[in-house]
């Protein structure tokens, strides 16, 4: 066994919180030979279910397991922290604009990102879930000063994982054959899965699909599946959710394909596919080394540049609202 790692997850008490802790509990994260701390961090009035959730972990007998801290106390949450999972956020309410959901959730973005800042590990990676993701993640950056960009994050896994399979149900393949998907953009209606790099099995993926259902239906599918998941089952994805967050944070630690890439909401500084500075925008990268590098050079045509510009302007619009809450 290693020295143990400390890994914080927010909202632990959720749905996506209680899928993921046992995930990395159980060796699902870094594997079986690395020991893990975790700390649970949820706000007062759900530390009772907290500690049935702590209870949980103990009665699994991981022995990958190594201590459990859980608290409403940020400072004692993220203390050493080596990864952090961002999840725990305000969800949007009948009747709340979007500018309201984004300033109800800088109230609890911007002093994780202090906290994180003065409390966790120098080399801390900071996952931002929570949605919505991207600008919740700039927020948490900019109250952060100590960290640099390259250790915070979005969440666009998710979104990757479900272009792949809707690409593989739809060619009948398994989906670790499609390689070099790429979603751009923000986690929203507004991303782009983009099959023009896409491969299957080594061919191009635009000499397999129909271009008409490429654009009419599976674009929109992919933006939009996250409200089917809600219509069909009455609440958010949490399972898929909390697998994807253990597929990015499993790259950016210990890297990723040498032949392939994923998709991550990082900060932007204006030196990539035009994209303008401080923007948190999903790019494709290769991760190797605890860190990631931007795929830079891929040939765009002018219906993926339109699409990327349509997130972009989004994601501008966003950040706009915050201002306030960016140091």
């Amino acid at each position: 066994m290693k020295k143990p790692v400390t890994v914080a997850i927010t909202g632990t008490a959720g749905n996506i919180g209680y899928a993921i802790a046992f995930r990395i509990a159980s060796g699902g994260l870094f594997g079986p030979d690395q020991p893990v701390n975790l700390h649970l961090i949820e706000i007062e009035p759900a530390l009772g279910a907290l500690e049935g959730v702590v209870m949980e972990l103990h009665d699994c007998a991981f022995p990958t397991l190594n201590n459990v801290v859980a608290t409403a106390d940020l400072d004692t949450g993220f203390a050493d922290a080596d990864y952090v999972f961002l999840i725990g956020s305000r969800p949007r309410s009948k009747g709340m604009e979007r500018q309201d959901l984004l300033l109800a959730n800088g109230s609890i973005f911007k002093p994780q990102g202090a906290a994180i800042d003065r409390s966790a590990s120098k080399d801390v990676r900071v996952l931002v879930v929570g949605n919505p993701a991207n600008t919740n993640a700039l927020i948490a950056l900019h109250n952060a000063p100590n960290l640099a960009p390259t250790q915070v994050s979005s969440m666009m896994r998710l979104d990757h994982n479900r272009a792949i399979n809707k690409l593989s149900r739809q060619l009948k393949v398994q989906p670790n054959v499609i390689k070099n998907m790429t979603v751009w953009g923000n986690h929203s209606t507004t991303q782009f899965p983009d099959l023009q790099h896409c491969t299957v099995d080594g061919k191009a993926s635009a000499d397999l699909v129909d271009q008409d259902w490429y654009r009419s239906e599976y674009i929109y599918k992919i933006q939009h599946r996250g409200a089917q998941i809600i219509e069909a089952r009455g609440a958010s994805s949490a399972a898929s959710a909390a697998s994807a967050a253990i597929d990015h944070m499993r790259n950016w630690a210990l890297g990723t394909d040498p032949s392939s890439w994923v998709s991550m909401g990082v900060m932007t500084d204006g030196s990539y596919y035009n994209v303008g500075k401080n923007l948190i925008f999903s790019f494709p990268v290769h991760c190797k080394d605890h860190s990631f590098e931007i795929v830079d050079g891929l040939s765009l045509d002018d219906y993926s540049m339109g699409m990327i510009r349509a997130s972009e302007k989004e994601l501008i619009k966003e950040r706009d609202m915050v201002l306030d809450l960016l140091r």
